[in-house]
Parts: C-alpha cells; structure tokens; sequence
C-alpha cells in the first residue's frame, strides 16, 4: 500500500531539520515507523532484532551506526538507549541524526536524562478525516484562527457514513478494509491489549477479565468528566468483576503509558462571573473505534442510541481538533464552570489566539449550540485575557456556513487543517 502523507509530516521535517533527534510517540499501530521511514536511510527495530540487547550489553555504539537520520524504532524495549542517543547527539553536534519512535512511554523508574536540548518531540495520532479522504478540508482551522467567515459549503453527510467511521476508526493498516473487517482488527486490538499489552509493558501480571471491565467503563463514560470514583461505582454496576480503586488507578497509569487514552484538560481564564471553574479532564480513547470496540458495539448499536452515539461523534471531533491543532501550534482544551455552561473544544494557540467550539452529532440543536457559545463569549473577562478569534458549531450532518449572528457552522466533512 502506498505511503498517504500525514498532517504531522511537516512538524516531523521541520523538527528534525533542528534538533539532533526527534522522538515520535503514538499508540501502537497509529503510523510512527511508516512517517519516520520516508525520512530515515536506515533502520533498526528494537523489538524485532534478536540482537539488540546482546549488542546493546556488549557494543552498545553499534546500534546507532548507520547512514542517518538513522530510525530507532520501539526504542523503549531497551530504555537505556534515550541516554546513549543523547550522549551521541552531544558527540556529534550535528542535526537530523536519529529519528526514534515508541508505543509505550517507560516507567519513571528507567531514571532517564530529560533529553532537553537534544529532542523534540513530535505526537503522532490515528489518521483523521481530512488524511482519510472523507474531509474536503475547505474550512480550514488555520481560517477560524484568523477569524474569517464561511463560504457556503455543502459537504453533507449521512448519518449512516458517521456511524460507520466511529466504527472503523483512522488506524492506517484499516485503510482498505471495510467496516466488519475493521469491527474484528478493532476488537482484537482490544483482546490483545488486555491480554498481552498491559502485562508487557512494565513486565508486571494485570488481570485481563478487570482490564476488560475498566475499558468497557471507560468507553460508557467517553466525552465526559468522570472521575475514578465513578469508574469504579459504574464498573460495580454494570461488570461481573469488581475493580477495586488502587487497581483502576494502576492500569489507567499503563493505558496512558500505552497512549491508548488521551485526556482533554480544563482550559482555565479570567471570566466575569463567580462561577467556580470546573479542573477536571474529559476522558477519551486515542482514537473512538477503540471504545466501541471495548463495548462490542456494532452500527444497530449506534443507530439504535444516537445520545451515546453523540458522545462518540464529540470525542472523534475531538480527535481531529487535536491533529488540525496541533498543526496551527494549538493544543485542545474543555470548558465547564459550576453554573453547567460547558463548552466542547477550546483550541488555543501558544501565543494566547483560541477558538471555540460546540459540537452536535445532528442539525437540531444548531440555536442552542449557538447561543450557549454566545454566552460563553461575554463572560470571558477582555480585559485579562485576549476575545476568541471565532466560535464554531462543529455537525455531522448539515452544511458549512457562518450564521448571522457570527457563528460558524462547520461540517465535519468539510474541516482541516
């Protein structure tokens, strides 16, 4: 299958044109090594090469020879190598030199150097709309920021067409396979996270039943503000197998250093009201086939619960804010406060520029969207914190437009980056 370019091509190229190394972390089977590999000339695998440990205990420099920018794929197998790329890196002073790419982040313990100086690092998710040919990509966010107005867009889509990409998801391997072939990858990449996954990654033995449960949990509660304590009452009532507090806590820690989920943090500012601001993140699978593949949910699921259905629209949205943002040097954030007004998605640049955005499976709740966003905006305190540069109704279904109140109306099918 030919290489299909990525949204986070650009930053790789440009990062590591700067730095002695770059590191690309991503949950397994998201792209890392296909994206390194059309910039490496050479490669070695850590975790398929029989010798790299024996090379690594005996002639530990071997591992890094080769023409470069040479790939260091799964270099966590042997964390140990983090502090042998830097020292080299130091040695050489020269740019482009190793490229590494890893599924798992090692525990605190390994004692690594931070590396600062040394690496950049570049986040790497599943592959999103636009990268997978259904978004147009004619409302570009890098537009929102600048606060311009829509022209008319009719990329409609149907509901059934939605359903179907929570279904399947944007891993690159599923790219030609159709949504039942997908449905069976996705929940083997369950089973196998549960099964072999979550014990590997730090060599300790995790119960695969309470695995199960934990992301059967997650999955009911994705998009929304769940703390532990609700994990656990919710396991207790809807599992056969309890899970007790200090284990959710220990596998929700593996599954972050997995980077199979992905929590969106409260976005904080200066608001004129007394309202009590909400620091809760919401929670989200690193990418939504995932949480209907732990649910065992099929398209009648969906079709037959569109409100559970929203909220796997919400976090697939949420998703591909984080690609387009990350490309506009934005991360993506939550807004609630104590008086209930919450806002989906606060994309912020570095500099301080935001957007805002509510986001609505369907059409019907376009006014509501609208105002609620409205609303949001006077409470935001102008003078300490900068005005958003738009406010934005991300849908599922309808056109793309800008309402005449100023909001914007985005489908899905026609956002990018």
């Amino acid at each position: 299958m030919d290489y299909v370019n990525r949204i986070s091509d650009t930053e790789l190229q440009r990062k590591l044109a700067a730095s002695g190394a770059v590191l690309i972390r991503g949950a397994k089977a998201c792209g890392k090594t296909e994206s390194a590999k059309q910039l490496a000339k050479s490669v070695i695998h850590i975790d398929r090469d029989e010798q790299a440990q024996l090379l690594f205990d005996t002639a530990p420099k071997r591992l890094l020879m080769g023409e470069t920018p040479r790939l260091i794929d799964e270099w966590q197998v042997i964390p140990k190598l983090w502090d042998l790329v830097r020292h080299e890196v130091d040695d050489r002073k020269k740019s482009a030199q190793f490229i590494l790419t890893g599924s798992a982040n090692p525990e605190e313990k390994a004692n690594m150097h931070s590396g600062a100086g040394r690496f950049t690092i570049v986040d790497m998710r599943t592959m999103s709309w636009q990268e997978l040919g259904i978004s147009t990509a004619k409302v570009k966010l890098s537009d929102l920021f600048e606060g311009k107005s829509i022209e008319l867009q009719d990329n409609r889509t149907e509901l059934e067409l939605i359903i179907d990409q929570i279904i399947k998801g944007g891993f690159p391997t599923l790219l030609n396979s159709n949504v039942n072939q997908a449905m069976d990858l996705n929940r083997a990449y369950i089973e196998l996270l549960a099964e072999v996954d979550m014990s590997r990654v730090s060599q300790n033995r995790r119960d695969p039943i309470k695995i199960r449960s934990l992301l059967k949990s997650l999955a009911r509660n994705t998009s929304t503000l769940v703390d532990n304590v609700v994990i656990e009452k919710d396991i207790k009532a809807n599992e056969s197998t309890a899970v007790s507090r200090p284990t959710i806590y220990d596998y929700l820690d593996v599954l972050n250093r997995l980077m199979i989920l992905e929590d969106q943090p409260a976005w904080n500012t200066h608001i004129r009201s007394s309202h009590t601001l909400r620091n809760s993140p919401k929670r989200h699978f690193t990418d939504v086939s995932l949480a209907v593949a732990a649910l065992g949910a099929n398209q009648e699921t969906l079709l037959n619960d569109l409100n559970f259905t929203g909220f796997l629209f919400e976090s697939m949205v949420i998703h591909d804010l984080r690609v387009y943002g990350q490309a506009n040097d934005a991360k993506v954030y939550h807004y609630r406060d104590s008086s209930g007004l919450e806002v989906d998605g606060i994309v912020q640049k570095y500099n301080g520029d935001w957007c805002a955005f509510e986001i609505k499976l369907g059409t019907g709740q376009i006014d509501e969207a609208a105002a609620n966003l409205l609303r949001f905006a006077r409470l935001v305190n102008t003078d300490k914190y900068p005005a958003p540069k738009s406010l934005n109704i991300i849908t599922g279904t309808g056109m793309s437009y800008t309402r005449k109140d100023g909001v914007n109306v985005i489908s899905m099918a026609s956002l990018g980056v």
